[in-house]
């Protein structure tokens, strides 16, 4: 495999046993056509989900130690990754690989982060209704432009990743902050899938309230942002 590869994508990845050995070959036949390497980033799993992963020279897995969450396994993959894109998609198999060829795609008409939305969203009227009054709050205070940040499907430029702040929930707000670097992002429907294996790490207690509580301090954060321009004159030095 090249040492920078065009595509690198990061699968945060917590008790997926069921889900990983499909997910990795769905991956794989997406981006057939494309130098690549997938980083499985295990928050800490408790069951046989890093036995499941095959091994590939295109392949990297990343294990913590302890679970630390959802937003710490997309950060350390993120900064693991060698590619030129990196494209970020949940283990659970409701993203659909097959639309990260169109994600990457359209980086190439000026963009730098694409956001995948779920136009036909595969979930309960309740867990469907949460989301959308949680997105409707969020783009108002926030003011990303982004309708449906709990997707999961990215894809942005490398260098996009500098703009991001380490933390617990920041999962949720990468749009926001790389679009306050100044990067320009756009937004397309993807496939939504319902799942069959494994159960939601989420529930109203951490995708609403934590959430809500995230909202305010990353609004503080983004405008404490510093803004600055440089300009280096030449120093003549007298012999």
């Amino acid at each position: 495999m090249p040492a920078a590869p065009q595509v690198s994508v990061v699968v945060p990845l917590y008790n997926e046993e069921e889900n990983v050995a499909e997910l990795q070959q769905q991956i794989t036949d997406a981006l057939r056509g494309l130098t690549h390497e997938i980083i499985f980033v295990d928050d800490g799993s408790t069951d046989a989900t890093t036995q499941k992963v095959a091994t590939d020279e295109r392949v990297r897995l990343l294990c913590f130690k302890k679970n630390a969450g959802q937003s710490a396994a997309m950060f350390a993959g993120m900064k693991a990754a060698r590619g030129d894109v990196i494209v970020l998609i949940d283990g659970d198999l409701q993203n659909d690989p097959a639309d990260i060829p169109a994600l990457v795609t359209k980086l190439n008409e000026g963009y730098d982060l694409v956001c995948g939305y779920r136009k036909n969203r595969k979930d309960t009227v309740y867990k469907r209704l949460q989301s959308r009054i949680a997105n409707a709050v969020r783009s108002r205070f926030i003011g990303d432009g982004v309708r449906d940040t709990g997707c999961s499907l990215k894809a942005m430029k490398r260098e996009c990743r500098d703009a991001l702040v380490p933390f617990v929930g920041l999962h949720r707000f990468i749009p926001a902050f790389i679009r306050r670097a100044g990067y320009k992002l756009t937004e397309v429907p993807v496939n939504h899938r319902p799942r069959l294996h494994g159960v939601s790490k989420y529930n109203f207690a951490n995708r609403a309230w934590r959430a809500t509580k995230d909202m305010f301090g990353v609004s503080w954060l983004l405008s404490r942002r510093m803004h600055y321009e440089v300009s280096e004159s030449e120093v003549s030095k007298s012999v």
